[in-house]
């Protein structure tokens, strides 16, 4: 990596206030409709593997919309397979 890229890199920070792309991963078959969920949401569901299918909610929030959202999928009795910070994961790599 070049110096310029290492700075720009840098440059970026996760914070609570900046809007960065998440993707939620819960068991089961979900879609828009199962979800009363407003603010650009993408609901996909992956039934390559084996076991149940999982679905894949994609969002762009910052850490209190990230919040909000974990706790309307946990009133919902949905258990997480897993939350990815997208863009901190693109950024470190």
């Amino acid at each position: 990596m070049d110096q310029q890229e290492h700075m720009k890199k840098d440059k970026w920070k996760l914070t609570i206030d900046r809007p960065v792309s998440y993707q939620i991963y819960v068991p089961g078959e979900l879609d828009g409709n199962d979800l009363d969920w407003n603010g650009g949401m993408t609901v996909s569901v992956d039934h390559t593997k084996v076991g149940a299918p999982i679905t894949t909610l994609s969002i762009i929030v910052d850490q209190a919309g990230l919040h909000g959202l974990l706790k309307y999928i946990y009133s919902l009795g949905l258990p997480l397979i897993s939350v990815n910070c997208i863009d901190y994961l693109h950024r470190r790599s």
